[in-house]
Formats: structure tokens, C-alpha cells, sequence
């Protein structure tokens, strides 16, 4: 028997617009194999029946759901069932994609209502309300990506309540040529401020026992960090104060 020429047929451009989708969607459905490809009529052109358009529905149905096309194929075998396992798969991945940008809302939020820089991280925003030289700025940044949750707490507590005091305006405008007697005693009057600092704020003590790739890669990085963002001067203070504050602090 004949195929009758009342069998429902769609060409590829009336199908896609059936399925709210567009023409090269369902020729890639074709190329990767989700879509089957139809009969052709006569002159060449394709004709769709219900049962691609029903295809094609759920693929479209699946996608707006957030699933990928290398799962949707894998889902092939369960055509027309409730895959549970890669339903619940894509739900996680979706509270996990809305949980990340309601945390990059929060800190376009902050960045907004406090005018702070945008390299610095969410934990370190606070930090911003106090004018930071761009020095300063870029190591803060850099402590951000090395530090682990316990080391950002405590720089965080720090960056919100700095006590280095005057000797750290000094050492801030140390000019680069700061001669070697400059240098040794700026190193020497800083050293009751940043003990000081220390007992205000301990954590700083173990800022790098969580770092999440090891202490000693935190360590060379900020060590990185401080010779690339700071004078030759600079350098040669904080390396000198390294030895001071490793010395027994003597009785009062």
C-alpha cells in the first residue's frame, strides 16, 4: 500500500518552529546523533513525522532543564521514562550554579555600596574603606589567592583593624636609593609594632598552615609577591625585620 498524502510531514524549518527552537539546533541535533534523520520526499527535501517532533520536544525540554547533550544522549536507553539519577545530577548542578551567582551577586552588591576595587577578594572588601596604595593593594590580592579559609579569616580580622601604626607610613614612602643605616633602623622601630600586631591578631602567626596547595607554595608566592610589588628598600627592611622578629623578644 501507498504511503497516503495525508501523513502529517513538516519540512525541517516547520518542525524546528513547532518545537521552539531554531533551524541549526536541529541539524545539530542531527550531526550528533540525538535526531534521527528523516525520510526525504521526492524532491529531496525532509519530512518529519509526530515522532521526531515528540523527539525533538524532549530534547528541547531537556536542555532548557540544563542538561548537556552528551547526557541527553547517554539518557537515550530511558527515552520516554524519569531518568532519577541524572535528574537529581542536574539538580545539584543547578543549586550549585544558583548558589555561585548569588554569591557573585552579594559581591557585585559590595563592590556597588562601597566603591571598592574589583580585583580584591569578597573577604578583603572591607579593607577597602580605607584608602590602600596600589602596592598594598595588589599584594592583598595575591594573599586572597594563596591563602586558605583560617588564614583569610585572620588577614581579613587584620585588614579590618590594621595596628602597624606610623612606622608603616614610613615604610610606604621608603624611597628605593634609602641608604643601609636608614633601612636597619626603620627595621628596627617596626619591630615593636608588628609584635604588637601579632599579639593583636595571632592568627597572622599561622597565616599559611591551611594554604591549600601547602605552606611552602604559599610562602614562595608571597615571598613573589613582595619582590616584584615592592622597592629593592622595602624588600631589604621586611627581610630584616624577618630576623629581628625571629630573635627572643626581650623583658621590658
Amino acid at each position: 500500500m501507498g504511503r497516503s498524502e495525508s501523513v502529517v510531514a513538516w519540512s525541517t524549518r516547520e518542525i524546528a518552529e513547532l518545537a521552539g527552537t531554531s533551524l541549526r539546533a536541529v541539524r545539530h541535533y542531527h550531526e550528533v546523533g540525538l535526531l534521527a534523520e528523516p525520510e526525504r520526499r521526492a524532491n529531496g527535501y525532509k519530512q518529519y513525522g509526530v515522532a521526531h517532533l515528540v523527539k525533538l520536544l524532549r530534547i528541547k525540554r531537556l536542555v532548557d532543564l540544563g542538561f548537556s547533550l552528551s547526557r541527553i544522549a547517554e539518557m537515550g536507553a530511558a527515552d520516554g521514562h524519569r531518568p532519577e539519577e541524572a535528574l537529581r545530577a542536574v539538580d545539584a548542578e543547578l543549586a550549585a550554579t544558583i548558589e555561585r551567582l548569588q554569591r557573585a551577586r552579594a559581591e557585585l552588591s559590595l563592590i556597588l555600596h562601597k566603591a571598592a576595587p574589583t580585583d580584591l577578594p569578597p573577604e578583603f572588601t572591607a579593607a577597602a574603606d580605607t584608602p590602600m596604595p596600589e602596592a598594598d593593594r595588589s599584594f592583598v590580592t595575591v594573599m586572597g589567592a594563596v591563602l586558605g579559609p583560617e588564614g583569610m579569616d585572620a588577614y581579613t580580622d587584620y585588614l579590618e583593624n590594621p595596628t602597624i601604626g606610623p612606622v608603616g607610613e614610613e615604610f610606604e614612602k621608603l624611597p628605593a636609593d634609602a641608604d643601609e643605616r636608614t633601612r636597619a633602623d626603620l627595621a628596627e622601630r617596626m619591630v615593636p609594632s608588628v609584635r604588637s600586631m601579632h599579639r593583636q591578631h595571632p592568627g597572622l602567626s599561622t597565616l599559611r598552615a591551611d594554604a591549600p596547595r601547602g605552606e611552602g607554595f604559599a610562602k614562595r608566592t608571597i615571598d613573589k609577591a613582595l619582590r616584584d610589588l615592592y622597592n629593592p628598600a622595602q624588600v631589604d627592611v621586611v627581610r630584616r625585620l624577618g630576623i629581628l622578629l625571629a630573635k627572643p623578644e626581650r623583658d621590658p
